[in-house]
């Protein structure tokens, strides 16, 4: 990794993409000393977080080589449909061609599954019992400091400083902590910091909660079991990620200063959702409350500033319309790591893992960009155009396909 016999990395950030990168680090770097810090203690209870995420098949395969990867409470993803609902202008149309839709399943790209939907607690509980595991078993080499929020980094010569209550050097700074789409979410940590950042305010909130389908549908055997639906409104993005036990994870999508969810119940909410989704999908009965957050992107220039780097929601936070932003952060993760096993020289790996990170970084954050910007417009036939999109994309099966396979692994 560097010239030192026994080189320091410090971890910030014990989230999913965090704990992956301080134990693929931990694995691969066998020589390296690695310390993880997190703000919350090592007591808090990380299993019961309820938030809902979708991994692609990709992040599967990397975690189950992480050992951190508990099928039993996971829903797997077997298809993914997607819609676009009909404008009001061109309802006689659509309706004899039918709504335009595009649906991707995995038994096409000969795979199990095309992801998995799982909670956030799901995700980061086996994580961080392997690097507890690890940390048990090396003492000296592994360290974790819960309870300890880095309040600052700067660059130091040859190395970066961390700041957690006592400034410690380290040869290699990894931030891997991030959030939503708020100030809050980008903490100003790198003292005089070279990173300017593209960002931009969508003007849209996103609902997000869980549904109930009518008479158990997607229960074992149900033929919509597994399938997760994206819909395409004049609102927004709207998508069910097929949960277990009849039930599915809501995102809901709505420009901000017109919102026509916030001022629903929740017997209205549900009313309004069965008019939402595409005929197809399976009748929904209830709501749960329903949290809202601000959609934004905030997307890094360069992960890299000296011996600090970014990865994951640190480096980019996206519009959760492709589901992508925590996978686009555990490839970051695992990038870093394949390269700091192979060479020795640490600027030289940094220098290098811009350009490898790039067209995987920005082709999806160009995707995404895109797709939530083009709910703001209000050019006559934008809507029209998307679902024109979406019928060509169907029926060009290797373009189908290849678009599959970048949401399961990224671009190679």
């Amino acid at each position: 990794m560097t010239e030192s016999t026994s080189p320091k990395l410090a971890v910030v950030g014990a989230g999913p993409v965090g704990l992956a990168l301080a134990i693929h680090a931990a694995n691969a770097l066998p020589e390296a000393s690695i310390t993880l810090f997190d703000a919350r203690t090592g007591q808090h209870d990380v299993a019961a977080d309820p938030r809902t995420l979708a991994l692609s098949l990709g992040s599967v395969q990397l975690l189950e080589r992480l050992e951190a990867w508990r099928a039993g409470g996971a829903q797997p993803i077997v298809e993914v449909h997607v819609s676009q609902q009909a404008p009001s202008l061109a309802a006689t149309l659509l309706a004899r061609l039918g709504e335009p839709a595009l649906t991707i399943r995995a038994v096409d790209e000969g795979v199990p599954m095309l992801g998995a939907v799982l909670s956030y607690g799901a995700i980061v509980a086996p994580l961080q019992e392997v690097w507890l595991d690890a940390v048990a078993r090396e003492p000296k080499r592994l360290v974790s400091r819960f309870g300890s929020p880095v309040a600052a980094l700067k660059n130091v010569a040859g190395g970066a400083e961390v700041d957690a209550g006592i400034a410690e050097r380290f040869d290699l700074a990894v931030v891997a902590e991030g959030g939503v789409f708020a100030a809050a979410a980008r903490p100003a940590l790198v003292a005089g910091s070279r990173w300017p950042a593209l960002r931009h305010d969508y003007g849209q909130t996103a609902w997000v909660g869980t549904v109930r389908f009518e008479g158990g549908s997607a229960a074992p055997g149900d033929s919509t079991r597994g399938i997760a639906f994206e819909r395409f409104t004049r609102h927004g993005p709207a998508a069910l990620l097929p949960l277990a036990d009849a039930r599915a994870a809501l995102v809901w999508c709505v420009a901000s200063d017109d919102d026509p969810v916030r001022d629903l119940d929740a017997a209205q909410r549900t009313v309004v959702l069965n008019t939402v989704f595409h005929p197809s999908t399976p009748r929904i009965a209830e709501v749960s409350p329903l949290k809202s957050f601000a959609l934004g992107l905030i997307a890094e220039k360069t992960l890299t500033d000296g011996r600090i780097v970014r990865i994951g929601n640190a480096a980019q936070t996206l519009h959760p319309v492709a589901g992508q932003g925590l996978n686009l952060g555990m490839r970051d993760a695992f990038e870093l790591v394949r390269s700091l096993s192979r060479r020795t020289d640490v600027d030289a790996v940094l220098r290098q893992l811009e350009w490898q990170r790039a067209p995987d970084r920005w082709a999806m954050i160009g995707a995404t960009d895109f797709l939530a910007r083009s709910f703001t417009w209000t050019l006559p036939g934008a809507a029209a155009a998307r679902g024109l999109g979406l019928r060509m994309i169907q029926a060009l099966g290797p373009v189908k396909s290849s678009i599959a396979r970048q949401m399961m692994f990224g671009s190679r």
